[in-house]
């Protein structure tokens, strides 16, 4: 069985290196068949994929984008009060370690709003 295989490896690459011309000639048949066959594809059925990038809110007329995008305000306005309240109390020197990861939680979910993620 290993012989055959051997045998065999040794044909086929030996086939190239005995017809250069031929290799290249077939070579360039199939890969000029196959760049029209994905030309085609890309044609007549484009993937879903391809364009998966969202309009922002401002742009999208949809009651959907705008329901998010009230629903986003209200949150930020939810988060720009809480970040006052944390400033006063930054202001008489009473935050403590967690008031300071919750004014950097609070800064990224504002962030993420204002960016619309």
């Amino acid at each position: 069985m290993k012989t055959f295989i051997k045998n065999t490896g040794k044909k086929l690459i030996g086939w190239p290196v005995e017809n250069p011309k031929k290799f290249f000639m077939y070579s360039m048949i199939f890969l000029s068949v196959s760049f029209l066959l994905s030309l085609l594809q890309g044609i007549f059925f484009p993937s879903d994929m391809t364009f998966k990038i969202k309009p922002p809110i401002l742009y999208s007329k949809s009651s959907v984008a705008q329901n998010n995008q009230t629903k986003n305000i209200k949150e930020m306005e939810k988060i720009v009060a809480e970040m006052q309240l944390l400033k006063v109390k930054r202001d008489r020197g009473e935050l403590q370690k967690e008031d300071s990861l919750r004014i950097e939680y609070l800064f990224n979910q504002y962030q993420n709003f204002k960016n619309g993620y």
